[in-house]
């Protein structure tokens, strides 16, 4: 197993988060985090991270290939973050420095994991904007995310994240800010990403719909704790908590609406 999350507890200022949650992602394999907000899906993914906010204890065990990442310093950390382990966001403008060109951002991680040289790591910036399918991308590399549409700052985001070529891509319900059109792009796109690499996938989302689309388990929370694990296709054919069976219904409403994503 790459990836094994086993009874991680995480509190805050004394109340607890993140109660024994426990779960695994082989080599590969395409796994979601799915609850409500306040569940403790993001709290767990940014324990994974080390990105907890201040104040936050993380407790219990995240290996990462038989590598404890609890308690591991800062320094070592960051090397996996962006090398071995991808990240994306919800809101790409928050992710992306507003001052600099999308094409500095994307070669940023190149110079610092791969230590390219400035003018390697431009050239492959224009390689990762094609990659994830920007339009132009000679031309998109020079460009800062505010000249750019919400979509294509999130594939921006995708092509950070993956430069390196990690082995594990956390994506943070980064389909949520935007419209249905472009969820759908933004979900194809990472699943198409997965399997030609193989990268492992922690898709973090509240839709079950969506979770349907790119994860082949699910791992459904509430309130810190999990409270169901299955295949994905259980999930929606057979589920067992009433919270999968709530998520079921809201999915239902969502894809039969008038506009909804038929």
């Amino acid at each position: 197993m790459t990836l094994v999350v086993e009874d991680l507890v995480v509190d805050i200022g004394g109340r607890r988060v993140v109660d024994g949650v426990t779960f695994t992602v082989p080599d590969g394999a395409r796994v979601g985090l799915i609850g409500e907000s306040g569940s403790g899906k993001s709290l767990t993914a940014l324990a994974i991270l080390g990105l907890l906010p201040d104040g936050a204890e993380a407790r219990g065990s995240i290996r990462w290939k038989d590598r404890e990442l609890i308690g591991l310093p800062d320094r070592e950390l960051a090397r996996l973050r962006g090398d071995e382990i991808g990240i994306v966001f919800q809101e790409p403008r928050t992710a992306l420095n507003p001052i600099r060109t999308v094409g500095r951002q994307i070669s940023e991680s190149l110079r610092i994991h791969r230590g390219l040289s400035r003018a390697d790591a431009a050239a492959r910036a224009i390689d990762e904007a094609r990659r994830v399918a920007l339009p132009d991308p000679e031309l998109i590399v020079h460009r800062y995310p505010h000249q750019l549409s919400g979509g294509q700052r999130q594939r921006v985001a995708v092509a950070m994240a993956l430069a390196c070529r990690p082995r594990l891509l956390i994506a943070d319900e980064p389909t949520t800010a935007l419209d249905v059109t472009i969820q759908a792009e933004i979900l194809a796109l990472l699943l198409s990403l997965a399997q030609d690499s193989g990268m492992g996938l922690v898709f973090i989302t509240h839709d079950l719909a969506v979770l349907s689309q790119i994860a082949t388990h699910g791992v459904v929370l509430e309130k810190g704790r999990v409270v169901e694990q299955a295949p994905t296709s259980t999930l929606l054919s057979a589920p067992a908590s009433a919270v999968t069976q709530g998520l079921l219904r809201d999915a239902t409403a969502t894809l039969w609406r008038p506009g909804g994503a038929e």
